[in-house]
């Protein structure tokens, strides 16, 4: 069992407890894919990881996409550096391949048994804890086939649970069908609240542990984003439309408004919007990104930040009255929480 010292969740019926924020790693995957941040300081990467478990983060997510296996790769430098004893668990995911700086998802049998090898390899482990298909297949391979393949993997020994990542609810259901769907990793903050209405529900229900992607939104809810940034042209998020005219005055009026927020709780804007992901009934942990060592102690306190129904109806009211995002402003109540035979009807 991973070691912390902050509190922890349970991912569902893994036996796996984690903390509630974990490291995220596509970024410093580098430039070299479809995705890329732009170039990065590897150096910095690994003892951005390192700070990171030494601080109590007890999970790494990462992926065989990430920089063409270069996030796993710095991961396992990282990890060599630690005893035993001391490292964290680590995921990974497949199906989503760069190819000529096009993203390309891949679900044959064949090629994800090749990416598993593949990352298994390169983060220098006999299992991964957690292994996810990317996103649903580009390739014309039924979701049925490249569910079991998953199965598969899991009954060999080479991953200990099994999830989805960007799947719409029917996927999942059509998953669950055939094996249990141990995790489930969706985009969600403050931005894109989607999740909160069908997803995360569905989640509760079954027992299926969520670790939620992107909860500042790409850096845009971290506090630190300006109107003025300029992106780099090999940095994906200089495409995407949430930093573009006019969402992004619509976003950053959102982390803006947060402000007073942070200040009385004396903690970061990214703190809050990372906080306010964890609020969701269902949401086990979720995954935050760092580059650098201070990255990390920008958002560490999410781990053990709570917040109360004033603060979340603070939060819903600000959603309204900026604009920014779309899906549900708040979390349900407990007595509103649906059940199992609810997704039934």
């Amino acid at each position: 069992m991973s070691q912390t010292s902050f509190p922890t969740q349970a991912l569902g019926t893994t036996g796996i407890a984690l903390s509630r924020v974990g490291l995220g790693t596509s970024a410093i995957g580098g430039a070299n894919w479809a995705y890329g941040w732009g170039e990065q300081d590897d150096s910095e990467s690994v003892r951005a990881i390192r700070h990171a478990v030494d601080r109590g983060i007890n999970w790494i997510d990462t992926a065989g996409s990430y920089g063409q296996g270069h996030a796993e790769s710095l991961i396992q430098r990282a990890l060599a550096q630690m005893p035993p004893s001391a490292r964290p668990y680590v995921f990974s995911k497949g199906g989503f391949i760069s190819r000529d700086g096009q993203a390309h998802c891949v679900a044959h049998p064949d090629s994800l048994r090749r990416e598993l090898e593949a990352s298994l390899q390169r983060l220098g482990v006999e299992c991964i804890d957690v292994y996810q298909m990317h996103w649903p297949a580009g390739d014309g391979t039924p979701l049925e086939v490249y569910w079991q393949t998953l199965l598969d993997f899991q009954r060999e020994g080479k991953v200990r649970a099994i999830g989805l990542s960007n799947h719409s609810l029917p996927q999942v259901q059509a998953a669950e069908a055939i094996g249990h769907v141990d995790v489930l990793q969706p985009p969600f903050s403050l931005i894109r609240r989607e999740a909160g209405a069908d997803l995360l529900p569905w989640c509760e229900s079954r027992q299926t542990g969520v670790i939620v992607y992107s909860p500042m939104q790409s850096g845009l809810l971290s506090g630190t984003f300006s109107a003025t940034r300029q992106l780099a042209a090999d940095d994906w998020r200089s495409r995407d439309l949430e930093f573009q005219a006019p969402r992004l005055e619509r976003n950053l009026a959102l982390a803006d408004a947060l402000r007073p927020m942070a200040e009385r709780h004396g903690t970061t804007v990214a703190t809050i919007a990372i906080a306010w992901t964890l609020a969701w009934p269902g949401v086990t942990a979720a995954i935050v990104g760092a580059r650098n060592p201070a990255q990390v102690d920008g958002w560490l306190g999410a781990a053990t930040l709570e917040l109360d129904e004033e603060a979340l109806r603070l939060i819903a009211d600000t959603l309204a009255q900026t604009g920014a995002g779309g899906g549900p402003l708040e979390p349900p109540t407990f007595d509103s929480l649906p059940t199992p035979a609810d997704f039934l009807r």
